[in-house]
């Protein structure tokens, strides 16, 4: 099964979505199920991880409605505030959904780096491994250093990297980055998605071949088996079609064995977000 691991859905309005600046206008408005079922069908995926835009319950509990409704959306990383004296009862109820599978904080907002290693936010990641929940990490590179210590305290917690943390494709620049990759790399229990690319780059200009040294650096640190795809629609649209996207990755492994290429296009996702036993 093909597994698109990294979507959102969004009824667009400037307040819950005020990070969408001028220079985004294309994606002020409604993305919905309905509207990303061709772009899977196309490109030959079966279903997707949907994954939490805004930090509010409702925004789980709205995706998990979605869910009921979309056989397509295999699992729901959701928000849940992990600070919270209240974190463990939202975790049991939203635990109850087959489908509620993690949680994630936008930590690259937050004002300070360190953000995640506040005792009560650490607290609320203790917890996730009782009800069976992944941790999505996302972040900028100078958070990466700390996402490994974060990692490394949580061994039997499993942990996956969104967007290989935004470095600077653009400017072609990889140190730090690519050595603070290898050492989350080192810890068995940290994926990786091989997503949001396009927009660390230059939006009208990139080719496929601009993404390809980062790539390497991550698939070399991670290998075949803690990657997999992710198309971070619909803010992938500012740079490119749902197709174009995607075609980076495609290109990227077309020279890898089948099991290998499945493997990064679905099983790791799989395994990772929804083999849950």
């Amino acid at each position: 099964m093909r597994i698109d691991a990294h979507q959102h859905f969004w009824k667009y309005n400037q307040k819950d979505y005020s990070w969408i600046d001028d220079s985004m206008r294309m994606i002020k408005k409604d993305f919905l199920p309905q509207h990303l079922i061709p772009e899977l069908t196309n490109e030959g995926f079966e279903g997707s991880i949907s994954v939490q835009a805004r930090q509010t319950l409702q925004e789980t509990r709205w995706l998990l409605e979605l869910s009921n409704n979309n056989d397509f959306i295999k699992g729901v990383v959701g928000w849940v505030d992990l600070k919270s004296r209240h974190v463990r009862s939202d975790l049991l109820h939203f635990s109850k959904h087959s489908k509620f599978v993690g949680v994630r904080h936008v930590v690259h907002d937050e004002e300070d780096d360190a953000f995640m290693l506040d005792r009560d936010f650490l607290r609320g990641i203790s917890y996730l491994r009782d009800y069976n929940l992944t941790y999505d990490f996302l972040l900028f590179p100078q958070h990466l250093p700390i996402a490994s210590r974060v990692a490394s305290m949580f061994p039997e917690q499993r942990f996956v990297l969104d967007h290989i943390s935004k470095p600077l494709i653009k400017q072609k620049i990889f140190e730090p980055w690519a050595d603070d990759i290898k050492e989350l790399a080192g810890l068995p229990n940290v994926f990786c998605k091989l997503s949001g690319m396009v927009t660390e780059a230059d939006w009208v200009n990139w080719q496929p071949e601009d993404f390809y040294p980062f790539l390497d650096v991550v698939v070399r640190a991670f290998g075949i088996d803690r990657v997999m795809i992710g198309s971070d629609w619909p803010v992938c649209l500012l740079a490119g079609s749902y197709s174009k996207v995607m075609s980076v990755v495609f290109k990227y492994i077309s020279k890898l064995s089948a099991f290998e290429r499945n493997s990064i296009l679905g099983n790791n996702c799989e395994r990772f977000y929804l083999n849950r036993d």
